[in-house]
């Protein structure tokens, strides 16, 4: 075997050095550029985790080490191995290749289109083929042959596929051999832990019954790795399963919840839900959780090269054509969801699994999760008419805008005589809550290297900048943040590249500029100009996040007025109308963001609030929002830049 195909040094996808990180179901590694646009694919089609800077079992990650270096990737690119492939003019992307559309159109061929696979030969009864390759892996696991049961599983095996004859499930199989890669590789598909085999018994009782301790205990985790994850996402911790705690439900205190009528009725849906329709929306929400996480590894990774490429962003969950229309757009939405009202929506996912585990019940409901997300209506009707039209992929619909506002209002519902109460808080709860503080100490210190990266970004640039010549700008001008009547909806694809925009519920709106009555204008700032606003953007961005860090409180609202001024100063530099879309996106995230970030702060004055799990989640609120402007000012430069250049 060739050392291209065994060797982890290199970018699966265009063979660039130093890959930073992986492919979790399709064993591969792969670099920044290659990784934006799987970012982009969505997880069903690649699950990615960057190498160093996120949490691995490490039993998976050493599956995927073991898939990669004993030629993975040969199974995504078989045809391309053909030397007939070269005369073709087929071949593979490489390290100088532009991430759109070169990069781009090979990764979707080769992991979405599935182009380069070995393909079986046609049957007249597909279903006897999938059920042959089924059978195969189910003989294939109890060997530690990986990258024949992943072959197996690429043409369409089935990972929890039941033996007929044997009564039992390929991971059942594994489990009792020992191999604990294959079933870290099964559970990847999607294989169930918890699935009884015709005696009774779960791959968990063979793994104790064969001594395979370790097994055993994994094959726990990732019965509850939804959970734990969501867990892990609000408080830094996960339960002890060895112990027997299976569940960590942070008791965050919240001085604003929402009670009314529509909130009560719409919680009382939630946990309604059959547990099929329960286990999509927990689904839904944890391809979120892990959508927000890549992205704050993403940001605290990128070196100033990735300034003057044109990396993927993926501002919300990309479309899985295996779910209706109504489930994308629900998915979607998710990401408008603040800091403050994702977190209180994991917490109720998380107390109504700790229900539904132990065996609780509710009265059922013939209401599923599309029915609640169509048919919860929007209080706020005046906020949705000041809301720009749909930032989505074309899934969305118009019909559907401020979803997020009242079902985040519902999913905030704690009605005090809850079922799903632990009762008063204690000291190890309260300790719990705590923990929250210190993961978001942690994102403070992601985002303090992120503006110091930033900051040295720009030099770089600025240097490059006074080379070019200084083009017009237009100081005087305002940016304008209000709907565009006549620009025309986004459909398709071009709705990918779009950032959201709103103002949140009980948030400050921000103030509506005249509106002149021009033309939109093409006219750019000048790079130096642009880098000179976003310095000192992040400059008072890093005294905030230090404040944040040690808990300076009272340096919130200067803080957040410094930036609110700078802010306004950039945006000022921008025609009132951008022909842009790009510009037109950006500024939007920008400016709202600043006004977001002035409100929130206001909410950490002393008096507003007597709890610990207040501040805590205003200081989540607060790194959002600081996160949201450093994003926007790097992508303004990014723009400016190109254009400039051209």
């Amino acid at each position: 075997m060739s050392k291209r195909l065994r060797s982890s040094d290199l970018c699966a996808d265009c063979s660039g050095p130093d890959p930073s990180w992986a492919s979790v179901n399709r064993g591969t590694f792969i670099c920044d550029e290659c990784c934006s646009v799987h970012r982009s694919l969505g997880r069903h089609i690649s699950q990615v985790r960057h190498l160093k800077h996120t949490p691995w079992p490490p039993t998976l990650l050493q599956m995927v080490e073991t898939l990669y270096n004993n030629g993975a990737n040969s199974i995504w690119e078989h045809s391309l191995l053909d030397p007939a492939s070269i005369t073709s003019g087929r071949r593979k992307a490489n390290p100088q290749d532009k991430v759109h559309p070169n990069k781009a159109e090979f990764i979707r061929a080769k992991y979405q289109m599935l182009a380069f696979v070995h393909r079986l030969p046609c049957r007249d009864d597909d279903s006897v083929t999938a059920k042959d390759l089924s059978k195969q892996l189910h003989s294939s696991v109890r060997t530690g042959n990986l990258e024949t049961c992943l072959r197996l599983l690429s043409l369409g095996a089935q990972a929890n596929f039941f033996h007929p004859e044997k009564g039992n499930t390929p991971l059942h199989v594994a489990s009792k051999a020992g191999q604990i890669l294959q079933a870290e590789l099964l559970a990847v598909y999607g294989a169930d832990p918890g699935t009884h085999d015709s005696s009774g018994k779960t791959p968990v009782d063979y793994a104790r019954q064969g001594g395979h301790h370790e097994l055993a205990e994994r094959l726990v985790e990732i019965q509850y790795e939804l959970t734990d994850r969501l867990a892990f996402y609000l408080c830094g911790r996960k339960p002890d399963h060895k112990n027997g705690q299976h569940f960590i439900i942070p008791q965050m205190a919240d001085s604003s919840l929402d009670l009314s009528e529509l909130a009560k009725a719409a919680k009382k849906k939630l946990q309604s839900l059959s547990n099929h329709l329960f286990e999509e929306l927990a689904m839904d929400v944890y391809d979120e959780v892990d959508r927000r996480e890549t992205d704050a590894v993403w940001l605290a990774t990128q070196n100033h090269s990735t300034l003057v490429t044109e990396t993927t962003v993926v501002p919300f969950l990309p479309v899985n054509p295996e779910y209706s229309s109504t489930r994308n757009q629900g998915r979607q939405k998710l990401a408008r969801f603040n800091a403050h009202e994702f977190a209180t929506l994991v917490i109720d996912i998380l107390s109504d699994a700790k229900r539904r585990q132990q065996g609780s019940s509710l009265s059922g409901s013939k209401d599923n999760v599309e029915l609640i997300l169509k048919t919860i209506n929007n209080q706020n009707s005046i906020e949705s008419q000041d809301n720009d039209q749909p930032d989505y992929d074309s899934v969305a619909s118009d019909e559907d805008t401020d979803l997020e506002t009242t079902a985040s209002k519902a999913n905030r519902q704690k009605s005090l005589d809850s079922d799903l109460s632990d009762g008063p808080v204690t000291v190890q709860e309260f300790m719990e809550v705590k923990n929250a503080l210190v993961a978001s100490e942690a994102k403070i210190q992601q985002l303090m290297k992120v503006n110091n990266n930033l900051s040295d970004e720009l030099r770089i640039m600025q240097k490059k900048a006074s080379r070019l010549e200084k083009q017009n700008s237009t100081p005087e001008s305002d940016y304008d943040n209000t709907p565009n009547d006549t620009e025309p909806d986004d459909t398709g694809s071009s709705r990918k590249g779009r950032q959201r925009s709103m103002v949140w519920p009980g948030e400050c709106s921000m103030p509506d500029p005249p509106e002149p009555h021009t033309a939109p204008s093409p006219t750019l700032p000048s790079t130096e100009d642009v880098i000179r606003k976003t310095e000192q953007i992040t400059k008072n961005i890093q005294e905030l996040l230090r404040a944040a860090q040690e808990n300076k409180h009272d340096s919130y609202i200067p803080c957040s007025e410094r930036i609110h001024v700078a802010v306004t100063e950039m945006a000022a530099l921008f025609p009132k109308k951008p022909k842009s879309d790009m510009v037109r996106t950006s500024l939007r995230l920008l400016t709202s963001s600043a006004y977001r970030l002035q409100s929130e702060c206001k909410k950490a004055l002393p008096g507003d609030s007597g709890s610990p799990t207040d501040v805590q989640l205003v200081t989540q609120q607060v790194i959002q929002c600081a996160y949201d402007i450093a994003k926007a000012a790097k992508q303004l430069v990014t723009i400016t830049t190109k254009e400039n250049n051209n």
